[in-house]
């Protein structure tokens, strides 16, 4: 018991080791932040591209949502820094959480898209049709009919691709970034303690998790409380 308790404290402790993780987590959490906030926008864009009868625009969202989702995420993290951003000379952390969270971003649209689309594809086309006999236009009933409700319905595979998306920041110590998972590579290096710091990023990342997941079926409550009035 000795030993752990030396080991907690070296891991956590010592040399204000914890602001390694505190400022790891907070790379972690921008990295989500923009990543969403990217999937989101872009997602709902590929999805109406790609249910629009314009067949170049649902073609060039179809090519993008399949290449995206057939390769590696680390690889196209890779790519946006190396290739896309590697004109770019800068060493600002900053710059890289930037770099992190559009490559996440774009790689989460790919899978908001083809959620969405299936969320407005589960609407009965008849309160469309209804919508156009009151003499709203196409996009009026995609925006006050149709994805209201579409949103509704999707918000649980939406919270799982936030949650898969958190964890996946964990590769961002590929272009040499500091989240939360390096943060805690680099104290198990320099302490040479494999389990402590290893475990305490685990349990970082699992209260993070569980507390979205618990902000998400509080949100799901409130829209069902809502559809019962």
């Amino acid at each position: 018991m000795a030993d752990i308790g030396r080991q907690i404290y070296t891991a956590f402790i010592e040399a204000d080791r914890y602001m390694l993780y505190l400022n790891g987590l907070k790379a972690t959490l921008q990295l989500s932040l923009g990543g969403v906030f990217i999937g989101l926008s872009l997602g709902l864009l590929l999805a109406l591209m790609r249910l629009t009868k314009a067949r170049p625009l649902s073609a060039l969202s179809g090519a993008y949502i399949d290449i995206i989702r057939g390769t590696p995420m680390v690889v196209q993290l890779l790519v946006f820094y190396f290739v896309i951003f590697g004109s770019v000379r800068s060493t600002s952390p900053n710059f890289k959480v930037m770099v992190g969270a559009i490559a996440f971003g774009c790689n989460s649209a790919a899978y908001v898209a083809e959620i969405i689309r299936a969320g407005i594809l589960s609407i009965d086309s008849g309160q469309a049709e209804a919508g156009r006999s009151l003499g709203l236009s196409g996009a009026q009933c995609m925006r006050f009919i149709v994805l209201p409700q579409a949103v509704k319905n999707v918000i649980p595979a939406l919270g799982n691709e936030l949650i898969t998306l958190i964890k996946e920041t964990s590769i961002f110590g590929y272009i040499g970034g500091v989240d939360l998972a390096k943060a805690g590579e680099q104290i198990r290096t320099k302490t040479f303690i494999p389990f402590v710091p290893l475990f305490g990023v685990a349990l970082i990342y699992y209260l993070v998790v569980k507390a979205l997941t618990y902000l998400l079926r509080l949100l799901e409550r409130r829209l069902r409380a809502g559809d019962n009035r």
